[in-house]
């Protein structure tokens, strides 16, 4: 078995994930090949673990990579939010929920579908098994207008409206059904300037695209909310995201929670009693990769980790 994909921020989620009693359950909500699942077996050998992916090509690498963990680890192929969402009651509720929000790189390098600009590989982008629409349909059959918006609002490119209609004018040549011959009309649509910045010019609409594929934006609060429902009191949830968009939402949905007052901020004052806190926030600043990890692994340079802990009751 190859292992392509380093899981970041490694040591700090075993420090802020570690057990306070023995026999916790554990749920790894973005599994991968395993890395992290991995570190939390081999570092807590009295925990037990969910591991939880939609690409079930993955799992099937996660499941090898853990099986001398067999007896204390199960593995479940679907979206989080749709695990969380049907999360039985009767169930064993988790102490420590982790999602890892950032594309693999085994997506990149061994899926086949289309997620790297520097691939021939057909321009599918899905993560699940639930595609309904795939990264070709959108770039071949979208208005510009759609497109644009998409690129904008999901990449933050600031080309997006020149990328769209270079999309348009492309497509309209011969259909563009490869991840290679997407980036090309991208890195043609921009100004030249642009064109050798630190990143490809392609990155944000990859990024773009892929999200609206997937609807990731959409799962992410969604799965926040019931997860938090399910932890145990005093349990906690730690969350790792690569782009502020994701960020953002993890960084919001953890602030509202951890508020006592949920008056309208118009209330002349406050009547909801001032305990409806359900968090207690644990890193009050994200928590960055370390130099040293950065320069082992560069694409950890853009991850944060944030944690909040329950409220016990």
């Amino acid at each position: 078995m190859e292992v392509v994909h380093y899981s970041v921020l490694k040591n700090e989620v075993l420090s802020y994930l570690k057990p306070s009693r023995p026999g916790e359950l554990f749920i790894d909500c973005t599994t991968g090949e395993g890395g992290h699942s991995e570190a939390l077996l081999s570092a807590y050998p009295d925990i037990k673990l969910i591991c939880l992916d939609a690409d079930d090509h993955i799992l099937k690498v996660a499941e090898e990579r853990l099986a001398p963990f067999k007896g204390r680890v199960q593995f479940c192929n679907t979206w989080f939010n749709r695990f969380f969402a049907d999360y039985s009651a009767r169930s064993p509720r988790p102490d420590k929920i982790l999602f890892d929000l950032g594309i693999s790189t085994y997506h990149y390098e061994k899926s086949g579908r289309g997620f790297s600009f520097r691939k021939e590989e057909p321009l599918s982008m899905e993560l699940g098994d639930d595609l309904v629409v795939s990264a070709a349909d959108m770039v071949n059959n979208y208005p510009a207008e759609r497109l644009a918006d998409i690129i904008y609002n999901y990449g933050e490119e600031r080309y997006s409206r020149r990328i769209a209609r270079a999309i348009v004018e492309a497509r309209a040549e011969k259909p563009i059904t490869t991840a290679a011959q997407l980036a090309d009309v991208v890195y043609h649509a921009v100004p030249e300037g642009y064109r050798h910045g630190k990143i490809h010019p392609a990155t944000r609409t990859f990024q773009a695209l892929r999200i609206a594929v997937n609807g990731e934006l959409e799962r992410l609060p969604e799965a926040l909310e019931k997860a938090l429902e399910v932890l145990v009191p005093g349990g906690r949830i730690a969350v790792i995201t690569f782009h502020s968009l994701e960020d953002r939402i993890v960084k919001n949905f953890f602030r509202d929670k951890e508020k006592d007052c949920i008056c309208p901020d118009s209330a002349p004052r406050c009547t909801c009693g001032r305990n409806h806190r359900v968090v207690n926030i644990i890193t009050k600043k994200p928590v960055a990769p370390s130099e040293a990890e950065i320069s082992e692994n560069a694409a950890s340079r853009s991850s944060k980790l944030r944690v909040a802990e329950k409220v016990a009751v």
